[in-house]
């Protein structure tokens, strides 16, 4: 007769036979219990597949149809507001932000009763002028303007002038009248060369920028706007009687440091660095930064001046000459 030892568990255990020598001739037949390597019951350990609810294929296709109507409304709706808000880094293309590229004053176009009036009245054979002329521009390289850019070449010019003979017996007229021709000619390269050197259109974007930051100056900053724009409506603080008679603080200077003036010169720095970014500069990670913290400076101000003015003339004027859209100021701006 065969022992077998095992132990009474509730688990369920496996038996495999063991064979042991001794030191007798005797062998001695042993079953060693083995654990399964189930974790689950045995009822649950089950390979069949579990019985599908019957649905109508009709419903089916009802439901999936909504689905995808849902879907579809969801696609619209996010394409609406994105829309709405406009580009949260360029806005809307103003002639003002488009004279940021050249650092000129932006063309106004004219119309087409000033077109036939101005074709009317001249000549034909006039040739159109140069771009590079800075005669006729506001703003000029090199720190200069147009009063000492006219002066010195005036300086110039009357420097250069031709000696002429006080004694007219002994004087060559065809010689002074050659060397006036000549002087003219000179005098004529001279201003044109000097012209397209301090002109802007041939300047760094270094100096473009630094000129664009005198025009935000010069076009947003109070000691200016007041005067054309009004105020914004009084708060309940300066409606208060002691308040009233208080004088304003007079400006010493341009007006550098105003929310409107820094929200400008933002824009401007930004419409540079969105254009190599988006050039072939693509994987430049540090102006990537550089440009996701100029946005987010801007947005700042202009929540801060949204919630200063309360939409007075002077928000009005900085986002329609800026073409800043709420994109810009309301939700999360991202640099993709």
């Amino acid at each position: 007769m065969v022992p077998w030892k095992c132990r009474l568990t509730p688990e369920v255990f496996l038996f495999r036979p063991h064979i042991s020598h001794s030191s007798s001739t005797s062998i001695v037949i042993t079953s060693l219990p083995l654990r399964s390597f189930s974790s689950s019951p045995i009822p649950a350990a089950t390979t069949k597949k579990p019985r599908q609810r019957q649905r109508d294929p009709y419903a089916e296709r009802q439901a999936r149809a909504r689905r995808l109507a849902h879907l579809s409304r969801q696609d619209t709706l996010k394409k609406q507001r994105a829309d709405a808000l406009g580009d949260p880094i360029r806005g809307i293309e103003t002639p003002f932000v488009k004279s940021f590229d050249t650092a000129l004053p932006p063309v106004i176009e004219p119309t087409r009763a000033s077109v036939s009036a101005e074709t009317s009245s001249s000549d034909s054979k006039q040739p159109p002028p140069s771009p590079a002329q800075a005669i006729n521009e506001e703003y000029v390289n090199y720190y200069l303007n147009n009063a000492e850019l006219r002066e010195s070449l005036e300086l110039s010019s009357k420097l250069s002038e031709p000696m002429i003979s006080e004694s007219r017996d002994t004087a060559d007229p065809q010689r002074e009248a050659d060397e006036i021709a000549r002087h003219k000619q000179q005098d004529a390269i001279a201003r044109e060369a000097v012209s397209r050197i301090v002109s802007l259109a041939n300047a760094s974007s270094k100096e473009r920028l630094r000129t664009n930051v005198q025009r935000c100056v010069n076009a947003f900053g109070r000691h200016k706007t007041d005067q054309e724009l009004r105020p914004r409506p009084p708060s309940a603080a300066q409606l208060n009687s002691a308040m009233e008679h208080m004088e304003p603080t007079p400006r010493a200077g341009p007006d550098t440091g105003s929310s409107e003036v820094q929200i400008a010169i933002l824009t401007a720095k930004i419409r540079v660095l969105a254009d190599r970014y988006e050039g072939v500069n693509r994987n430049d990670k540090v102006n990537k930064r550089n440009l996701r913290l100029l946005l987010h400076k801007r947005q700042k101000l202009l929540k801060y001046l949204q919630r200063r003015e309360r939409g007075g003339e002077r928000w009005q004027n900085l986002i329609g000459t800026l073409g800043l859209t709420e994109g810009t100021w309301r939700g999360q701006i991202a640099v993709e």
